[in-house]
């Protein structure tokens, strides 16, 4: 004779949130303190994946499943709000980043073949991160800076490159700034 299986009362609401674990300190006591100090709330949701990750400079997938525990949240919701605004970042930042302006006034004046020149550089697409994790390639609408047109940011400095129509000389500029020169594409 077989064990019966537990059948569901009539009008049972199905667990649509992760089983509750050892409670909210499971996994990391950063984290678990952070949403302590929340009230456990599950309207303090972008304040603790804000605060979170100021811990890991990203958001780590078993932090977001502590925060989905402890909040007493569908996983599902925390990951589509995490995934939603720009800010929060799925993974682990590139060691350097190099993001190109393309708004309307670096575009206009040479921000396209910028790009271009920044993509055959470091082998990669715009908005993507080498595999190693060293070089990341970002696309920027505009950061205000349209009378240096076409910008560069590299590492969080802010360079105006003037010359986009001398590729000779475009790839000496990037060469003393730092960028790396030759990387095989993907």
């Amino acid at each position: 004779m077989s064990a019966a299986t537990p059948v569901p009362a009539p009008g049972a609401v199905p667990q649509l949130h992760p089983q509750p674990g050892p409670g909210p300190c499971d996994g990391d006591e950063r984290i678990a303190r952070l949403i302590r100090r929340q009230g456990c709330q599950g309207d303090g949701l972008i304040e603790v994946l804000h605060q979170v990750q100021e811990i890991h400079g990203y958001l780590p997938k078993p932090a977001l499943l502590q925060v989905a525990r402890a909040l007493r949240l569908p996983l599902s919701r925390v990951y589509g709000v995490a995934s939603f605004y720009h800010l929060f970042r799925l993974q682990a930042p590139a060691t350097h980043r190099c993001a190109v302006c393309l708004g309307t006034a670096c575009f206009v004046r040479g921000g396209g073949r910028l790009a271009a020149g920044l993509q055959r550089r470091l082998g990669l697409a715009l908005n993507q991160t080498r595999d190693d994790g060293a070089w990341a390639l970002e696309q920027l609408s505009c950061i205000g800076a349209c009378g240096q047109a076409p910008v560069l940011v590299l590492d969080g400095v802010l360079f105006s490159a003037p010359l986009v129509d001398q590729p000779k000389a475009l790839d000496r500029w990037l060469t003393s700034l730092g960028l790396p020169a030759g990387v095989e594409t993907r």
